[in-house]
Protein backbone atom coordinates (compact mmCIF):
# COMPACT_ATOMS: atom_id res chain seq x y z
CA UNK A 1 0.00 0.00 0.00
CA UNK A 2 2.60 2.37 0.85
CA UNK A 3 5.03 1.57 -1.49
CA UNK A 4 2.73 2.65 -4.41
CA UNK A 5 2.80 6.21 -3.06
CA UNK A 6 4.39 8.66 -5.77
CA UNK A 7 7.27 10.63 -2.97
CA UNK A 8 8.56 12.53 -5.65
CA UNK A 9 5.23 14.77 -6.16
CA UNK A 10 5.82 18.42 -4.98
CA UNK A 11 4.37 21.51 -5.93
CA UNK A 12 5.64 24.69 -7.15
CA UNK A 13 5.83 27.77 -5.18
CA UNK A 14 3.28 30.04 -7.04
CA UNK A 15 1.24 27.23 -7.25
CA UNK A 16 1.11 26.38 -3.55
CA UNK A 17 0.19 29.93 -3.06
CA UNK A 18 -2.61 29.99 -4.64
CA UNK A 19 -4.10 27.06 -4.14
CA UNK A 20 -3.55 27.59 -0.12
CA UNK A 21 -5.51 31.02 -0.08
CA UNK A 22 -8.37 29.18 -1.85
CA UNK A 23 -8.55 26.51 0.68
CA UNK A 24 -7.88 28.43 3.38
CA UNK A 25 -10.78 30.14 2.71
CA UNK A 26 -13.40 27.36 2.27
CA UNK A 27 -11.91 26.17 5.74
CA UNK A 28 -12.82 29.38 7.44
CA UNK A 29 -16.41 29.35 5.99
CA UNK A 30 -16.93 25.41 6.71
CA UNK A 31 -15.95 25.92 10.18
CA UNK A 32 -18.47 28.67 10.57
CA UNK A 33 -21.19 25.92 8.81
CA UNK A 34 -19.83 23.52 11.19
CA UNK A 35 -20.38 25.81 14.23
CA UNK A 36 -24.08 26.60 13.41
CA UNK A 37 -25.22 22.77 12.33
CA UNK A 38 -23.68 21.80 15.48
CA UNK A 39 -21.22 19.52 13.87
CA UNK A 40 -18.36 18.04 15.49
CA UNK A 41 -15.21 17.04 13.37
CA UNK A 42 -12.35 14.82 14.42
CA UNK A 43 -9.18 15.44 12.51
CA UNK A 44 -6.25 12.90 12.93
CA UNK A 45 -2.51 13.79 12.12
CA UNK A 46 -0.02 10.33 12.07
CA UNK A 47 2.73 9.94 10.09
CA UNK A 48 6.70 9.29 10.45
CA UNK A 49 8.08 12.10 12.86
CA UNK A 50 9.11 14.90 11.18
CA UNK A 51 6.43 14.30 8.70
CA UNK A 52 5.18 17.95 9.07
CA UNK A 53 2.61 17.33 11.57
CA UNK A 54 3.55 19.91 14.58
CA UNK A 55 3.18 23.40 15.26
CA UNK A 56 5.05 24.87 12.65
CA UNK A 57 3.87 23.62 9.49
CA UNK A 58 0.48 21.17 8.94
CA UNK A 59 -1.21 21.93 12.32
CA UNK A 60 -0.27 26.05 11.68
CA UNK A 61 -1.85 25.63 8.07
CA UNK A 62 -4.92 24.30 9.35
CA UNK A 63 -5.84 27.07 12.16
CA UNK A 64 -4.38 29.64 10.57
CA UNK A 65 -7.54 31.22 8.61
CA UNK A 66 -9.98 29.20 11.51
CA UNK A 67 -11.31 31.33 14.57
CA UNK A 68 -9.83 30.32 17.68
CA UNK A 69 -12.87 30.04 19.50
CA UNK A 70 -14.11 26.57 17.29
CA UNK A 71 -11.20 24.60 17.33
CA UNK A 72 -8.67 22.68 20.34
CA UNK A 73 -5.27 21.12 19.50
CA UNK A 74 -4.58 17.66 21.10
CA UNK A 75 -0.76 17.16 21.23
CA UNK A 76 -0.65 13.34 22.12
CA UNK A 77 2.37 12.39 24.74
CA UNK A 78 3.44 9.49 26.35
CA UNK A 79 1.15 8.30 28.36
CA UNK A 80 1.28 9.57 32.13
CA UNK A 81 1.13 7.52 35.49
CA UNK A 82 -2.76 8.53 35.96
CA UNK A 83 -3.60 7.54 32.23
CA UNK A 84 -2.59 4.18 32.39
CA UNK A 85 -5.21 3.88 35.74
CA UNK A 86 -7.68 3.35 33.26
CA UNK A 87 -8.83 1.62 29.63
CA UNK A 88 -6.50 3.55 27.01
CA UNK A 89 -9.27 5.27 25.46
CA UNK A 90 -10.14 6.90 28.35
CA UNK A 91 -8.13 10.02 27.94
CA UNK A 92 -8.87 10.20 24.61
CA UNK A 93 -12.67 10.68 25.57
CA UNK A 94 -11.65 13.57 27.61
CA UNK A 95 -10.75 14.81 24.03
CA UNK A 96 -13.38 14.14 21.95
CA UNK A 97 -14.80 17.75 20.35
CA UNK A 98 -18.65 18.89 21.76
CA UNK A 99 -21.18 19.47 19.37
CA UNK A 100 -20.37 22.22 16.93
CA UNK A 101 -16.04 22.10 17.77
CA UNK A 102 -13.31 20.98 15.97
CA UNK A 103 -10.74 18.45 17.68
CA UNK A 104 -7.21 18.30 16.01
CA UNK A 105 -4.95 15.65 16.85
CA UNK A 106 -1.51 15.65 16.56
CA UNK A 107 -0.91 12.26 17.02
CA UNK A 108 -4.26 10.05 18.20
CA UNK A 109 -5.01 6.76 19.78
CA UNK A 110 -2.86 5.02 16.99
CA UNK A 111 0.00 5.57 19.14
CA UNK A 112 -0.83 2.46 20.76
CA UNK A 113 -0.74 0.47 17.61
CA UNK A 114 2.76 2.33 16.46
CA UNK A 115 5.34 3.70 19.31
CA UNK A 116 3.86 1.91 22.05
CA UNK A 117 4.17 -1.52 19.75
CA UNK A 118 7.45 -0.74 18.35
CA UNK A 119 8.67 -0.22 21.66
CA UNK A 120 7.20 -3.25 23.36
CA UNK A 121 5.15 -1.30 25.54
CA UNK A 122 1.88 -3.06 24.71
CA UNK A 123 1.72 -6.95 23.88
CA UNK A 124 1.58 -8.25 20.00
CA UNK A 125 -1.50 -10.64 21.29
CA UNK A 126 -3.66 -7.71 22.18
CA UNK A 127 -3.13 -5.79 18.36
CA UNK A 128 -6.57 -7.31 17.30
CA UNK A 129 -8.06 -6.18 20.40
CA UNK A 130 -6.48 -3.17 20.31
CA UNK A 131 -7.61 -1.88 16.79
CA UNK A 132 -10.90 -2.99 17.21
CA UNK A 133 -11.46 -1.02 20.10
CA UNK A 134 -10.12 1.51 18.05
CA UNK A 135 -12.51 0.91 14.87
CA UNK A 136 -15.60 0.91 17.75
CA UNK A 137 -14.50 4.29 19.28
CA UNK A 138 -14.57 5.98 15.73
CA UNK A 139 -17.80 4.52 14.44
CA UNK A 140 -19.61 5.68 17.95
CA UNK A 141 -18.52 8.75 17.14
CA UNK A 142 -19.83 9.22 13.49
CA UNK A 143 -22.91 7.62 14.62
CA UNK A 144 -23.59 10.44 17.18
CA UNK A 145 -23.31 13.17 14.35
CA UNK A 146 -19.27 13.37 14.25
CA UNK A 147 -16.71 13.53 11.11
CA UNK A 148 -13.58 11.90 11.03
CA UNK A 149 -10.78 13.27 8.58
CA UNK A 150 -7.59 10.83 9.40
CA UNK A 151 -4.23 11.00 7.69
CA UNK A 152 -1.31 8.82 7.27
CA UNK A 153 1.85 11.18 6.31
CA UNK A 154 4.19 8.95 4.35
CA UNK A 155 8.17 9.61 4.39
CA UNK A 156 10.88 8.24 2.55
CA UNK A 157 13.60 6.33 4.89
CA UNK A 158 16.21 8.92 3.28
CA UNK A 159 14.03 11.87 4.00
CA UNK A 160 13.01 10.96 7.10
CA UNK A 161 16.46 10.83 8.60
CA UNK A 162 17.35 13.82 6.68
CA UNK A 163 14.84 15.94 8.74
CA UNK A 164 15.87 14.20 11.80
CA UNK A 165 19.11 15.27 11.48
CA UNK A 166 18.20 18.70 10.69
CA UNK A 167 15.95 18.89 13.76
CA UNK A 168 18.63 17.64 16.00
CA UNK A 169 21.47 20.16 14.60
CA UNK A 170 18.75 23.18 14.69
CA UNK A 171 18.68 24.58 18.89
CA UNK A 172 15.78 26.00 18.41
CA UNK A 173 13.98 22.47 16.94
CA UNK A 174 16.34 19.72 18.52
CA UNK A 175 14.16 19.68 21.65
CA UNK A 176 11.61 18.12 19.78
CA UNK A 177 13.56 15.37 18.50
CA UNK A 178 12.63 11.92 21.17
CA UNK A 179 14.45 8.93 21.09
CA UNK A 180 11.51 7.12 19.49
CA UNK A 181 11.92 9.07 16.43
CA UNK A 182 14.91 7.72 15.61
CA UNK A 183 13.78 4.40 16.76
CA UNK A 184 11.55 5.03 13.74
CA UNK A 185 14.11 5.75 11.05
CA UNK A 186 16.42 3.35 12.46
CA UNK A 187 13.15 0.35 12.54
CA UNK A 188 12.22 1.99 9.35
CA UNK A 189 10.66 -1.23 7.71
CA UNK A 190 9.16 -2.57 10.90
CA UNK A 191 7.14 0.44 11.61
CA UNK A 192 5.98 0.38 7.82
CA UNK A 193 4.72 -2.43 8.31
CA UNK A 194 3.32 -1.96 11.77
CA UNK A 195 1.65 1.40 9.46
CA UNK A 196 0.68 -1.13 6.79
CA UNK A 197 -0.91 -3.45 9.03
CA UNK A 198 -2.73 -0.37 10.99
CA UNK A 199 -4.01 0.65 7.62
CA UNK A 200 -5.59 -2.18 6.84
CA UNK A 201 -7.49 -3.02 9.70
CA UNK A 202 -8.74 0.49 11.00
CA UNK A 203 -9.75 2.04 7.39
CA UNK A 204 -13.23 1.75 7.17
CA UNK A 205 -16.34 3.42 5.90
CA UNK A 206 -17.04 5.74 8.40
CA UNK A 207 -13.37 7.01 8.56
CA UNK A 208 -11.14 5.75 6.17
CA UNK A 209 -7.44 6.91 5.93
CA UNK A 210 -6.08 9.56 3.34
CA UNK A 211 -2.64 8.64 2.46
CA UNK A 212 -0.55 11.55 2.21
CA UNK A 213 3.03 11.66 0.08
CA UNK A 214 4.63 13.96 2.22
CA UNK A 215 8.31 13.98 1.02
CA UNK A 216 7.34 17.48 -0.63
CA UNK A 217 5.60 19.59 2.38
CA UNK A 218 3.68 21.73 0.06
CA UNK A 219 2.50 19.04 -1.71
CA UNK A 220 1.36 17.76 1.72
CA UNK A 221 -0.11 20.53 3.23
CA UNK A 222 -2.52 21.27 -0.15
CA UNK A 223 -3.70 17.45 0.17
CA UNK A 224 -4.37 17.47 3.47
CA UNK A 225 -6.60 20.46 3.47
CA UNK A 226 -8.01 19.73 0.37
CA UNK A 227 -9.30 16.40 1.90
CA UNK A 228 -10.41 18.19 5.18
CA UNK A 229 -12.72 20.69 2.92
CA UNK A 230 -14.22 17.54 1.18
CA UNK A 231 -15.06 15.87 4.54
CA UNK A 232 -16.36 18.73 6.06
CA UNK A 233 -18.53 19.59 2.70
CA UNK A 234 -19.96 16.01 2.68
CA UNK A 235 -20.52 15.90 6.42
CA UNK A 236 -22.47 19.20 6.37
CA UNK A 237 -24.40 18.08 2.99
CA UNK A 238 -25.30 14.55 5.27
CA UNK A 239 -26.99 16.61 8.10
CA UNK A 240 -30.59 16.46 6.31
CA UNK A 241 -30.89 12.92 6.64
CA UNK A 242 -30.28 11.96 10.15
CA UNK A 243 -33.25 10.38 12.10
CA UNK A 244 -35.84 13.06 13.09
CA UNK A 245 -36.74 12.19 16.67
CA UNK A 246 -40.26 10.40 17.01
CA UNK A 247 -43.11 12.49 17.31
CA UNK A 248 -44.88 9.56 19.43
CA UNK A 249 -42.52 8.78 22.51
CA UNK A 250 -44.39 5.35 23.44
CA UNK A 251 -42.82 3.42 20.97
CA UNK A 252 -45.01 1.05 19.12
CA UNK A 253 -42.04 -1.85 19.95
CA UNK A 254 -42.50 -1.40 23.42
CA UNK A 255 -46.06 -3.26 23.19
CA UNK A 256 -44.12 -6.66 23.28
CA UNK A 257 -41.34 -8.72 24.53
CA UNK A 258 -40.04 -12.04 24.07
CA UNK A 259 -39.14 -12.95 27.49
CA UNK A 260 -40.05 -11.44 30.71
CA UNK A 261 -37.49 -11.30 33.42
CA UNK A 262 -38.76 -9.45 35.75
CA UNK A 263 -41.71 -11.72 36.45
CA UNK A 264 -39.02 -14.23 37.39
CA UNK A 265 -37.93 -12.47 40.43
CA UNK A 266 -39.51 -14.04 43.24
CA UNK A 267 -40.59 -10.50 45.28
CA UNK A 268 -41.95 -12.20 48.68
CA UNK A 269 -38.15 -13.37 49.54
CA UNK A 270 -37.56 -11.34 52.79
CA UNK A 271 -34.96 -11.48 55.74
CA UNK A 272 -36.40 -11.20 59.24
CA UNK A 273 -34.44 -8.51 61.34
CA UNK A 274 -32.30 -10.63 63.60
CA UNK A 275 -31.44 -11.98 60.06
CA UNK A 276 -30.47 -8.98 57.79
CA UNK A 277 -27.81 -7.64 61.44
CA UNK A 278 -26.07 -11.12 61.34
CA UNK A 279 -25.67 -10.94 57.66
CA UNK A 280 -25.48 -7.31 56.82
CA UNK A 281 -22.53 -7.57 59.44
CA UNK A 282 -20.72 -10.60 57.81
CA UNK A 283 -20.82 -9.07 54.51
CA UNK A 284 -20.07 -5.56 55.47
CA UNK A 285 -16.91 -7.08 56.91
CA UNK A 286 -15.51 -9.17 53.79
CA UNK A 287 -16.03 -5.88 51.64
CA UNK A 288 -13.81 -4.00 54.01
CA UNK A 289 -11.58 -6.57 53.63
CA UNK A 290 -11.47 -7.00 49.85
CA UNK A 291 -11.39 -3.52 49.63
CA UNK A 292 -7.75 -3.58 50.59
CA UNK A 293 -7.28 -6.08 47.97
CA UNK A 294 -8.76 -4.41 45.55
CA UNK A 295 -5.98 -1.61 46.21
CA UNK A 296 -3.08 -4.17 46.76
CA UNK A 297 -4.25 -5.78 43.22
CA UNK A 298 -4.91 -2.40 41.74
CA UNK A 299 -8.12 -3.55 40.25
CA UNK A 300 -10.96 -0.88 39.18
CA UNK A 301 -14.49 -2.19 40.25
CA UNK A 302 -17.18 -0.33 39.09
CA UNK A 303 -20.96 -1.46 40.46
CA UNK A 304 -23.78 0.20 38.65
CA UNK A 305 -27.64 0.66 40.07
CA UNK A 306 -30.63 0.75 38.06
CA UNK A 307 -34.29 -0.14 39.34
CA UNK A 308 -37.36 1.83 39.69
CA UNK A 309 -38.18 4.86 41.39
CA UNK A 310 -38.27 4.30 45.05
CA UNK A 311 -36.93 0.69 44.82
CA UNK A 312 -34.09 1.50 47.69
CA UNK A 313 -31.10 2.33 45.84
CA UNK A 314 -29.74 4.92 48.02
CA UNK A 315 -30.21 3.10 50.88
CA UNK A 316 -28.57 0.09 49.78
CA UNK A 317 -25.78 2.45 48.52
CA UNK A 318 -25.18 3.35 52.31
CA UNK A 319 -25.39 0.07 53.41
CA UNK A 320 -22.88 -1.13 50.66
CA UNK A 321 -20.24 1.90 51.71
CA UNK A 322 -20.82 2.09 55.84
CA UNK A 323 -18.05 0.48 56.38
CA UNK A 324 -15.35 1.10 53.41
CA UNK A 325 -12.87 3.37 53.68
CA UNK A 326 -14.07 7.14 51.57
CA UNK A 327 -10.47 7.66 50.03
CA UNK A 328 -11.05 4.70 48.08
CA UNK A 329 -14.65 4.46 46.60
CA UNK A 330 -16.97 6.85 45.20
CA UNK A 331 -20.81 7.34 44.25
CA UNK A 332 -22.02 9.30 41.35
CA UNK A 333 -25.31 9.72 41.14
CA UNK A 334 -26.39 10.43 37.16
CA UNK A 335 -29.91 12.76 36.35
CA UNK A 336 -30.82 14.01 33.67
CA UNK A 337 -27.75 15.34 31.24
CA UNK A 338 -27.07 19.11 31.45
CA UNK A 339 -26.75 20.65 28.76
CA UNK A 340 -23.02 20.81 28.19
CA UNK A 341 -23.33 16.62 28.66
CA UNK A 342 -25.27 17.09 25.42
CA UNK A 343 -23.46 18.55 23.15
CA UNK A 344 -20.87 15.61 23.58
CA UNK A 345 -21.61 11.66 22.96
CA UNK A 346 -24.07 10.33 25.51
CA UNK A 347 -21.06 7.54 26.72
CA UNK A 348 -18.92 10.81 27.56
CA UNK A 349 -20.06 11.75 31.39
CA UNK A 350 -19.80 7.86 31.83
CA UNK A 351 -16.00 7.50 30.63
CA UNK A 352 -15.18 10.40 32.98
CA UNK A 353 -16.65 9.43 35.74
CA UNK A 354 -14.94 5.67 35.82
CA UNK A 355 -12.92 4.31 38.82
CA UNK A 356 -9.30 4.27 38.49
CA UNK A 357 -7.47 1.36 39.19
CA UNK A 358 -7.50 0.39 42.94
CA UNK A 359 -10.70 2.02 43.53
CA UNK A 360 -14.42 1.22 43.89
CA UNK A 361 -17.24 3.04 41.57
CA UNK A 362 -20.76 3.40 42.27
CA UNK A 363 -22.96 4.49 39.78
CA UNK A 364 -26.51 5.63 40.80
CA UNK A 365 -27.83 5.06 37.42
CA UNK A 366 -25.56 4.77 34.41
CA UNK A 367 -25.88 4.66 30.54
CA UNK A 368 -28.60 2.62 30.51
CA UNK A 369 -30.67 5.72 30.73
CA UNK A 370 -30.18 6.04 26.95
CA UNK A 371 -32.71 2.62 26.51
CA UNK A 372 -35.11 3.33 29.26
CA UNK A 373 -36.22 6.65 30.17
CA UNK A 374 -34.35 8.29 27.21
CA UNK A 375 -36.08 5.84 24.87
CA UNK A 376 -39.71 5.93 26.39
CA UNK A 377 -39.89 9.77 26.85
CA UNK A 378 -38.67 10.25 23.33
CA UNK A 379 -35.88 11.61 24.25
CA UNK A 380 -33.55 9.28 22.12
CA UNK A 381 -34.42 8.58 18.64
CA UNK A 382 -35.65 5.34 17.67
CA UNK A 383 -32.08 4.53 15.65
CA UNK A 384 -30.28 6.45 18.42
CA UNK A 385 -31.66 3.51 21.04
CA UNK A 386 -31.42 0.66 19.07
CA UNK A 387 -27.62 1.46 18.46
CA UNK A 388 -27.19 2.07 22.33
CA UNK A 389 -27.59 -1.74 22.59
CA UNK A 390 -24.79 -2.26 20.87
CA UNK A 391 -22.27 0.47 22.07
CA UNK A 392 -23.32 -0.82 25.71
CA UNK A 393 -22.26 -3.90 25.23
CA UNK A 394 -18.97 -2.79 23.26
CA UNK A 395 -18.42 -0.51 26.33
CA UNK A 396 -18.69 -2.72 28.94
CA UNK A 397 -16.72 -5.33 27.02
CA UNK A 398 -13.66 -2.41 26.74
CA UNK A 399 -14.19 -2.14 30.31
CA UNK A 400 -13.80 -5.91 31.01
CA UNK A 401 -11.05 -6.11 28.63
CA UNK A 402 -9.08 -3.33 30.70
CA UNK A 403 -9.31 -5.68 33.70
CA UNK A 404 -12.57 -3.74 35.45
CA UNK A 405 -14.67 -5.94 37.96
CA UNK A 406 -17.81 -4.67 36.76
CA UNK A 407 -21.30 -5.14 38.83
CA UNK A 408 -25.23 -4.48 37.38
CA UNK A 409 -28.02 -4.78 39.40
CA UNK A 410 -31.40 -4.04 38.56
CA UNK A 411 -33.93 -3.25 42.08
CA UNK A 412 -36.95 -4.96 41.13
CA UNK A 413 -40.15 -4.39 43.45
CA UNK A 414 -43.60 -4.32 42.88
CA UNK A 415 -46.31 -1.75 41.56
CA UNK A 416 -48.26 -2.22 44.89
CA UNK A 417 -45.27 -1.19 47.04
CA UNK A 418 -44.00 1.26 45.06
CA UNK A 419 -47.17 2.92 45.61
CA UNK A 420 -46.77 2.14 49.23
CA UNK A 421 -43.60 3.47 49.14
CA UNK A 422 -44.73 6.78 47.60
CA UNK A 423 -47.26 7.50 50.18
CA UNK A 424 -44.70 6.92 52.85
CA UNK A 425 -42.98 9.63 51.36
CA UNK A 426 -45.21 12.01 50.15
CA UNK A 427 -46.87 11.82 54.10
CA UNK A 428 -43.35 12.11 55.69
CA UNK A 429 -41.64 15.62 55.48
CA UNK A 430 -38.16 14.84 55.77
CA UNK A 431 -38.72 12.46 52.84
CA UNK A 432 -40.86 14.57 50.64
CA UNK A 433 -37.91 15.93 48.59
CA UNK A 434 -37.44 12.18 47.13
CA UNK A 435 -40.68 12.14 45.49
CA UNK A 436 -41.33 14.16 42.17
CA UNK A 437 -44.00 14.80 39.71
CA UNK A 438 -41.68 12.61 37.23
CA UNK A 439 -42.00 9.58 39.78
CA UNK A 440 -45.80 9.83 39.46
CA UNK A 441 -45.82 10.22 35.47
CA UNK A 442 -42.98 7.23 35.00
CA UNK A 443 -45.46 5.09 37.43
CA UNK A 444 -48.38 5.81 35.01
CA UNK A 445 -45.97 3.83 32.38
CA UNK A 446 -44.98 0.92 34.33
CA UNK A 447 -45.80 -1.52 31.65
CA UNK A 448 -44.25 0.30 29.00
CA UNK A 449 -40.91 0.04 31.14
CA UNK A 450 -41.04 -2.59 32.05
CA UNK A 451 -41.15 -3.61 28.63
CA UNK A 452 -38.66 -1.93 28.12
CA UNK A 453 -35.51 -3.26 30.90
CA UNK A 454 -37.03 -6.54 30.14
CA UNK A 455 -35.74 -5.92 27.12
CA UNK A 456 -32.41 -4.31 28.23
CA UNK A 457 -31.89 -7.00 29.77
CA UNK A 458 -32.35 -9.37 27.22
CA UNK A 459 -29.86 -7.37 25.07
CA UNK A 460 -27.28 -6.33 27.53
CA UNK A 461 -26.67 -9.53 29.67
CA UNK A 462 -23.36 -11.02 28.72
CA UNK A 463 -21.55 -13.83 29.92
CA UNK A 464 -18.85 -11.01 31.36
CA UNK A 465 -21.07 -8.66 31.89
CA UNK A 466 -24.72 -10.23 33.26
CA UNK A 467 -27.02 -8.54 34.83
CA UNK A 468 -28.58 -9.41 38.87
CA UNK A 469 -32.25 -9.33 39.50
CA UNK A 470 -32.90 -8.18 43.43
CA UNK A 471 -35.95 -8.75 44.79
CA UNK A 472 -36.49 -5.26 46.64
CA UNK A 473 -39.81 -5.43 48.26
CA UNK A 474 -38.13 -6.31 51.49
CA UNK A 475 -35.67 -3.65 51.63
CA UNK A 476 -33.19 -5.60 54.51
CA UNK A 477 -33.15 -8.80 51.67
CA UNK A 478 -32.33 -6.79 49.26
CA UNK A 479 -29.58 -4.80 50.90
CA UNK A 480 -28.25 -8.13 52.32
CA UNK A 481 -28.55 -9.53 48.44
CA UNK A 482 -26.62 -6.76 46.65
CA UNK A 483 -23.28 -6.44 49.04
CA UNK A 484 -23.48 -10.19 48.95
CA UNK A 485 -23.64 -10.24 44.91
CA UNK A 486 -20.28 -8.14 45.35
CA UNK A 487 -18.33 -9.69 47.47
CA UNK A 488 -18.82 -13.26 45.28
CA UNK A 489 -17.90 -11.65 42.11
CA UNK A 490 -14.87 -9.75 43.47
CA UNK A 491 -13.38 -13.00 45.17
CA UNK A 492 -14.09 -15.06 42.02
CA UNK A 493 -12.12 -12.49 39.86
CA UNK A 494 -9.65 -12.31 42.40
CA UNK A 495 -9.13 -15.52 41.43
CA UNK A 496 -7.89 -15.11 38.31
CA UNK A 497 -5.44 -11.75 38.88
Amino acid sequence: MLETLDLDLSLDKDTYKRQLEVLMGQLRSLQNNCWQKKLPILIVLEGWAAAGKGESALVKKIVGYMDPRGFVVHPIWPTTKQEKQYPFLWRFWQKIPRAGQIGIFHHSWYTHVLEDRLLKNVSEGDMPIIMRQINTFERQMVDNGAAIAKFWIHLSKKELKKRLKQSAADPLKAWRVKSQDWQQAKNYEKYTAFAEEMLIHTSTRFAPWALVEGNSQRWARVKVLTEIVSIFTQALDQIHIRAPRPNNPLQEQLKHTEQDFLAQVDLTQSLSLKEYKKSLKQQQELLSKLQLKIYKHQLPVLIVFEGWDAAGKGGTIKRLTDNLDPRSYIVNAFAAPTEEEKAYHYLWRFWKKLPEAGKIGIFDRSWYGRVLVERVEGFATELEWQCAYREINEFEEQLITAGYILVKFWLHISQEEQLKRFNERQNDPFKQYKLTEEDWRNREKWQVYEVAVNQMIQGTSRPTTPWTLIAGDNKRYARVKVIETVTETINYQLKFR
